[in-house]
Formats: structure tokens, sequence, C-alpha cells
């Protein structure tokens, strides 16, 4: 196993905000890939599937950080914590719904 740290953070949009979202959050993506521990980063978006047919927010960042440090470090960073306080806790913000969870793939803690 490894001490891999994976990240999804959702992100449902207000209305009528969708691309708004999606660019600025696209504009994340270049600073991200050049941190150290940065594995992946990259913002997806859902689309319909007859094989996948769950629900979630439509706008998805699917993340892999080489170690918990590495994630962390990303986090403090002023374009990061920047994004979430303009975005997601600003009433003004682009975000009407949010949710970060990390993942492991060791079964340490199970």
């Amino acid at each position: 196993m490894s001490k891999k740290l994976y990240c999804i953070a959702s992100f449902e949009p207000k209305e009528g905000k969708f691309e708004a979202l999606f660019t600025t959050l696209r504009a994340l993506e270049p600073n991200s890939l050049r941190e150290d521990g940065c594995l992946q980063y990259i913002v997806t978006h859902h689309i319909q599937n007859p094989f996948a047919e769950g629900e979630s927010y439509p706008i998805v960042f699917n993340e892999i950080w080489e170690s918990v440090e590495a994630f962390e470090e990303h986090c403090q960073r002023e374009e990061i914590s920047t994004f979430f306080e303009r975005h997601c806790v600003d009433k003004e913000g682009l975000v009407a719904k949010y949710n970060v969870a990390v993942y492991t793939d060791e079964m340490k803690g199970i």
C-alpha cells in the first residue's frame, strides 16, 4: 500500500453559475499541478451514463497527493484558501454547496 492521499472535492454551483465556477476551478489546475507532491489534480463535470446513475454535485476535483502533508500544504496555499473564502464562504460566491473528502488505500484505521 502507499501513503498517497486521494481527495474528491465536489461543488454545486449557484443557479446560472456553472460555467463561471468550472472556469474558476480549472484556473487552479496549473499551479496545483506544479506543487511538490501533487500527482493528479483535475477538475471534471458530471455526465449522464446508463452504467453510472449515481447522484453527485456537478463539478468534481479528482486529486491524488503523494502524502497527507503535501495535501495539507496545498490546502494552506493562498490561492486555494482565497478560492474557498471568496466562492464557498462568501454569500456572493459561485458555490451553493461543496464537499471535500479524503481517502487512503491503506487498511490502517479501518
